[in-house]
């Protein structure tokens, strides 16, 4: 899996994305190959409850020159030259009037920022805030910047799952934010990675939507725009963002409903992980000032049980929206922990609702023709036989409970409470019981 996060992070990396516009349709192809999107498009200039969607942008070049022509900065060495959405400009202007334009920060001063201006009409540059202290005030510069905007559609693409019930689990990352790794191309990768696991995965109980588009903008557009029986259908969300970096344990940030008092399933879940599993997982309480789509998918008269996972998530490392915010940083390695823990927590999900039922109609299952049970039994063994480990998986003593509840009345929290067992033993437990048709959905 390692390799195909690799390969596709490097495919990502050099286009130039926006919110709308041919960097943003070109990554959303690339993810095609993936994931079979269907590509669901909203003209520009149409209203989406508050807000209209706007048109369609595209960067061509962006540099900076001194007056005698040398160059600056240009968006051959990093799109983030740029300010995103940018109209285009060209012309000879004085110290002061370029100020005005040029964006750093000061906080890291070695790295170029990312800013937008989507929704009111600004040109603009970025620079590390070391090369800005470095202009002379006494000399005019050159600004060529050539972009296009254009009437056209905000795009996002929908893959449907099927699963053996109705309820629907949306699973969503955005794809809009240019030469940044764990706060832009983390969701994403992730979520190609978790499509392939859930392809894989037998008798799904939920629907699993995948959905991939511009942050904010696209998910008010996908509420807008979709079915109230289809949003009804959602029974859970998870919103993919900033899986990389140091950070060593997942962080559920909370829905809304669970921030005002109201029980999910979901939520539920992320309170047990958090229990069980505390050197793993993190949870934190839902805000809507500061996030990602979790604040539009939760807001007041759509209220989806909807969580945001992260990392090491933004406004928390000071690498966040600028060009340090690279393949490093993110790493790779920290995608692949991420991917493995965020499936342990849907594979829990799944089993959970699904209360398993023995096979067997009457009296305890023959382990010993599975492999599941010492060859020779012995009252002298008895003790070190209970320690014996199954498949390298679980102790006899914990593989024959486990059995013994499994009885089509307890769910998964409940025989993992009552046997205080890890969460990761009980799962790989399943699996094998359900491998070797003892249990049953």
């Amino acid at each position: 899996m390692d390799k195909i996060i690799n390969k596709l992070f490097d495919e990502l990396w050099p286009i130039c994305r926006s919110i709308a516009g041919p960097g943003f349709d070109n990554s959303l192809a690339i993810l095609g190959k993936h994931i079979p999107f269907k590509i669901k498009k909203i003209k520009s200039g149409k209203k989406v409850f508050d807000w209209k969607v706007p048109k369609e942008w595209e960067l061509l070049s962006a540099e900076l020159f001194t007056e005698k022509g040398k160059l600056i900065i240009s968006t051959k060495d990093s799109n983030l030259h740029v300010l995103n959405f940018s109209e285009p400009y060209s012309g000879l202007v004085s110290y002061d009037e370029l100020n005005k334009h040029l964006f750093s920060n000061q906080n890291l001063p070695g790295a170029v920022p990312y800013v937008t201006s989507y929704y009111k009409n600004n040109w603009g540059l970025c620079m590390s805030h070391n090369k800005r202290k470095k202009l002379n005030k006494n000399i005019k510069y050159r600004v060529s910047i050539k972009t296009k905007k254009k009437d056209g559609f905000i795009k996002y693409g929908s893959y449907f799952l099927k699963g053996k019930t109705k309820e629907t689990i949306i699973i969503t990352s955005y794809l809009c934010h240019p030469s940044m790794a764990n706060n832009e191309l983390s969701g994403p990768l992730v979520m190609v990675a978790l499509y392939k696991k859930l392809l894989n995965l037998k008798k799904r109980h939920f629907n699993y939507h995948f959905l991939i588009w511009p942050e904010t903008i696209g998910a008010i557009s996908f509420l807008a725009n979709t079915k109230k029986k289809e949003i009804n259908n959602i029974f859970a969300g998870l919103v993919l963002s900033c899986l990389g970096g140091p950070k060593k344990k997942i962080i559920f940030k909370h829905s809304r409903k669970n921030w005002l008092g109201e029980e999910t399933y979901i939520d539920n879940l992320v309170n047990f992980f958090v229990m069980k599993k505390p050197k793993k997982f993190k949870d934190r309480d839902f805000s809507p000032s500061w996030g990602s789509d979790e604040r539009q998918l939760c807001s007041p008269n759509i209220n989806l049980p909807v969580v945001q996972v992260s990392k090491t998530f933004y406004g928390e490392y000071k690498e966040y929206h600028t060009s340090f915010d690279n393949k490093s940083f993110m790493n790779i390695k920290s995608l692949i922990h991420s991917i493995d823990n965020i499936f342990l927590f849907i594979k829990f999900m799944e089993l959970n609702k699904n209360n398993l039922k023995p096979v067997i109609k009457g009296g305890e299952p023959m382990l010993g023709k599975r492999d599941l049970y010492p060859g020779i039994n012995s009252v002298a063994k008895q003790e070190e036989q209970k320690k014996l480990i199954i498949n390298n998986t679980t102790s006899l003593d914990n593989l024959l409970k486990i059995i013994s509840l499994l009885d089509g009345n307890r769910n998964l929290i409940e025989i993992s409470n009552f046997l205080n067992i890890d969460i990761e033993e009980l799962i790989n437990t399943i699996e094998i019981l359900l491998q070797k048709k003892l249990v049953k959905y």
